[in-house]
């Protein structure tokens, strides 16, 4: 009898341990497909930065707004704007989707605002060195 109920421990613990690693290894593949997608080092951190303040990533808000190139502003003023209209409670509209529509087109804006920050980052970077090899030539004369 002790025997059998051993032998149940040891196939329950088995199975227990299998499935513990199966979830572990979804996890770190998940993981990992996430630090993919989102670029890694400052990029990274910026979109992770973005999808906390808004709630959502930039995959859910363009597929919310029905957008394909996140670039467009026209396109997501429009589709923001329709389904904005749409939603609206005294239309018998729903305003959690309507919420929905207003993070989705706040996260877009976050990571255009995002894309043109490096940009002019590269320029300000530009300029304090010109401004410092100034000052460095005057300090020479």
């Amino acid at each position: 009898m002790a025997k059998y109920i051993a032998q149940i421990i040891v196939l329950g613990a088995q199975a227990v341990g299998r499935a513990f690693t199966k979830a572990l290894r979804q996890e770190i593949a998940a993981s990992q497909e996430a630090a993919r997608r989102a670029g890694g080092g400052k990029q990274g951190d910026k979109s992770a930065e973005s999808n906390l303040r808004t709630g959502m990533t930039l995959e859910e808000a363009k597929q919310i707004l029905n957008i394909d190139d996140p670039k467009n502003v026209d396109a997501i003023i429009k589709n923001y704007e329709h389904l904005f209209q749409v939603n609206e409670r005294s239309k018998g509209g729903s305003f959690y989707i309507q919420s929905k529509v207003f993070r989705a087109k706040e996260r877009l804006d976050h990571e255009i605002k995002a894309q043109e920050q490096p940009r002019s980052s590269k320029t300000e970077a530009a300029q304090e060195a010109e401004e410092e090899s100034q000052s460095r030539a005057r300090q020479r004369r």
